[in-house]
């Protein structure tokens, strides 16, 4: 078995050598079956190989957040932008149009709240995968707490949902989370990343990071990073720049979009970085634009 003593660093990433992909375009994904690659060519574009997340499922921890106090109002016109909707059960049957032309990413666990000083203690099934198919999920979420308390268990319920999903041909995206005691290094998000592509998930969500070219070279399946704290709308662009040019198939933002002056321009400029490779400045114009135009 292994064990962590008298281990080799890892150093051969093979950075000049790209994943091998045959004959589907996701990675990790080619001798999956027809059910889950349809769900995971709706999820990324199949011209660029990455996606826009939107998530909003901010609520299920922290009660109305700025910027999401009407959900019903803020995010159905962001819809034509993203190519993901990242929420829960419940403000998906609440708040989304049905109708809607676009992925579903739905969340399947719960953490304590912030009323907990360390959410990563507590944690459980929030939605069963009938529950999140009957809610039309494209893919189901479960958050991970490496290296904290709640490891083993946060572990468990992805391997027990990615098991589920599997048999429905639906999606697991792994979250890892980042509480305010963990380190937020290349060599944590290489551990991370990879544990979670190794007990079943087929997307992992993380962050960005000196070294993460590394970070997305190790890990079998797409990476897609989490926006994070809100920050200026260019830094934010040279973020989702750095990290699809280092490996990342994708972002999720959250507050980075809805707390924008303009979250419509902020997602079209989002995805002119992702799918067009546009540069932190093109993009920035895009936003711009849409901004002065309203």
């Amino acid at each position: 078995m292994a064990d962590n003593i008298g281990n080799k660093a890892a150093h051969d990433y093979h950075l000049d050598v790209p994943a091998a992909q045959e004959g589907f375009f996701v990675k990790g994904a080619s001798h999956c079956d027809f059910g889950m690659k349809s769900r995971l060519a709706r999820i990324f574009n199949p011209r660029s190989g990455n996606t826009v997340m939107l998530a909003f499922d901010h609520g299920y921890i922290m009660g109305p957040t700025a910027g999401l106090e009407r959900i019903d109002l803020v995010i159905p016109p962001l819809i034509p932008h993203v190519d993901v909707l990242m929420g829960t059960r419940g403000i998906f049957r609440s708040c989304i149009p049905p109708a809607a032309r676009v992925a579903k990413c739905v969340r399947m666990t719960y953490d304590s709240t912030v009323l907990f000083d360390d959410m990563s203690n507590g944690g459980g099934f929030a939605c069963d995968l009938e529950n999140a198919l009957r809610t039309d999920a494209d893919c189901v979420a479960v958050q991970t707490f490496i290296g904290a308390p709640g490891e083993s268990r946060s572990l468990e319920l992805l391997c027990r949902t990615a098991d589920a999903a599997t048999r429905y041909g639906v999606p697991t995206l792994g979250v890892v989370a980042v509480g305010k005691d963990m380190e937020r290094t290349e060599r944590f998000f290489l551990l991370a990343t990879r544990v979670l592509a190794e007990n079943g998930a087929n997307i992992v969500k993380s962050y960005y990071c000196d070294g993460f070219e590394r970070v997305a070279a190790s890990c079998p399946v797409p990476i897609v990073i989490a926006g994070g704290k809100k920050l200026p709308e260019l830094d934010a662009l040279e973020m989702a720049y750095k990290a699809i040019r280092d490996g990342a198939h994708g972002v999720d933002m959250g507050r980075n979009i809805f707390q924008s002056d303009c979250p419509a321009g902020m997602a079209q400029a989002i995805g002119k970085v992702v799918h067009e490779g546009y540069t932190p400045k093109q993009a920035f114009e895009v936003y711009e634009e849409v901004k002065n135009s309203k």
